[in-house]
């Protein structure tokens, strides 16, 4: 008889494994580590804080290099010494010259994660959500894991518990915060350490627009950029919002999600193939879409961060779609109130319904035409682009000191325990002592006697 395993199924089945492997190890290194404590009086506990790498950076994909090349270009500005680590074998990280940052390709998906799961070392930044919920465990040897988002909008549009045991968060706007702080009380959750430290990629953007050359006369040009899943753009319309663009006689550039690639496969094989590039219209898969976003005169999209970063640094219209979000898969369901994201989206742009969708092209020359967002985008800059041109910097700071406050605190925890240890040792030398005195007073009663 055979025997099927679903996927679901092996991937916890994997997960469990992983798990109960890493608590073995664990309580093994544990016990032989007091062994050595004890051995030694802490002599080696005290070499072994100097073998973990003091900064590690972690990327599952090569397109959030844009959030960490400005850091890891500050660290090397500093000269200090910095780990990246990528599950993309072609991430453009891997082609740079640092003297101070390491970059290093360590396998995709699973085999990644295994290598993390067992990774030495004081700080860890990533802003791969799931952390000690699927297969990315936190290592026993991290002694501090920080994320940083990499979307201009609410924290809580992330798939469930995405954030919740990292041990601080890197912000860019105080409702952020506000969104944080309501999860962990709901959950029950520890506070995390929240701060706002600013939007690295959106700083490199606005540096690129200013140094960029003037673009050529061309034909308007609709920027079709969605997110994923049953609440975006083809998830409720499927091909008919490129049958409706189509029809606009504009040039229209279809850009999706990266993750649709792979968790709607089919579908996007399927509208490709419906859809073929021609004159008029054009696929977009740049891992960079800073000139993508460059060269179109007006966005459409749904719920995706990339609005955010359209308005913000072109200061171009958009049009956001009718999705009826459901909140059900994300951290945004335990949130009470409106989001961000979509009372913004009310100020800065003007919503595509099934009742307009065919009088598209009417719609897309009205928004254009209309200036009135300009001062909403400028409310919205305030509101989520904490430290403008200077995000990179104050990361940087906060990482190393955040690491000098550990180190310190480890250090004096080093030398309580010694102290301890030392305390421990005198008493038993002290009672051995008072034993022996006690039998020899003991012994010579015995020979009076």
């Amino acid at each position: 008889m055979n025997l099927y395993i679903d996927p679901g199924t092996g991937s916890m089945l994997f997960t469990i494994l992983i798990g109960i492997a890493g608590a073995a190890v664990y309580l093994l290194r544990v016990l032989f580590s007091k062994m050595q404590f004890w051995l030694t009086g802490g002599a080696k506990a005290k070499n072994d804080m100097n073998d973990y790498i003091p900064f590690v950076i972690f990327s599952d994909s090569k397109r959030y290099w844009n959030v960490f090349e400005p850091i890891c270009d500050e660290f090397e500005r500093r000269q200090q010494p910095l780990s990246y680590l990528t599950a993309s074998p072609d991430d453009p990280a891997l082609e740079k010259e640092y003297q101070y940052v390491t970059c290093t390709f360590i396998g995709e998906g699973n085999v990644a994660f295994g290598k993390l799961n067992y990774l030495k070392a004081d700080i860890m930044l990533s802003t791969t959500p799931g952390l000690d919920v699927y297969q990315w465990k936190r290592s026993q040897n991290v002694k501090y894991y920080v994320h940083i988002p990499h979307a201009s909008s609410d924290i809580v549009i992330y798939r469930m518990f995405g954030i919740d045991y990292y041990d601080a968060v890197l912000l860019s706007g105080d409702y952020q915060i506000e969104q944080i702080r309501e999860l962990e009380k709901k959950r029950g959750l520890p506070a995390k350490e929240l701060l706002l430290g600013g939007l690295t990629w959106l700083d490199s953007m606005q540096k690129r627009l200013e140094n960029a050359e003037p673009l050529p006369e061309h034909k308007t040009t609709v920027l079709l950029a969605p997110s994923w899943g049953k609440s975006s753009i083809f998830g409720k319309y499927g091909g008919s919002i490129i049958d409706a663009l189509k029809k606009t006689g504009y040039h229209i550039i279809i850009r999706p999600h990266p993750q649709s690639f792979t968790s709607e496969k089919e579908l996007m094989e399927k509208l490709m193939q419906e859809y073929p590039e021609s004159d008029g219209l054009e696929w977009n898969r740049d891992n960079d879409n800073f000139e993508v976003l460059r060269r179109s005169d007006i966005l459409i999209s749904d719920f995706s961060g990339v609005i955010f970063e359209y308005a913000l640094i072109f200061n171009k219209p958009v049009i956001y779609a009718d999705t009826s979000f459901d909140r059900s898969p994300y951290d945004a369901c335990w949130i009470d109130g409106e989001l961000w994201t979509f009372t913004t989206l009310e100020k800065i742009g003007r919503q595509l319904t099934e009742d307009n969708i065919e009088n598209i092209k009417e719609l897309i020359d009205t928004v254009m035409n209309d200036g009135s967002h300009m001062e909403a985008i400028e409310n919205a800059r305030k509101e989520t682009w904490a430290y403008q041109g200077k995000s990179a910097e104050v990361i940087t700071d906060y990482l190393i000191n955040k690491r000098a406050e550990i180190l310190e605190k480890a250090r004096k925890e080093q030398e309580t325990a010694e102290e301890e240890t030392k305390n421990k040792k005198k008493k038993f030398w002290k009672k051995k002592e008072k034993v022996t005195k006690e039998e020899n007073i003991s012994e010579v009663k015995e020979t009076v006697e």
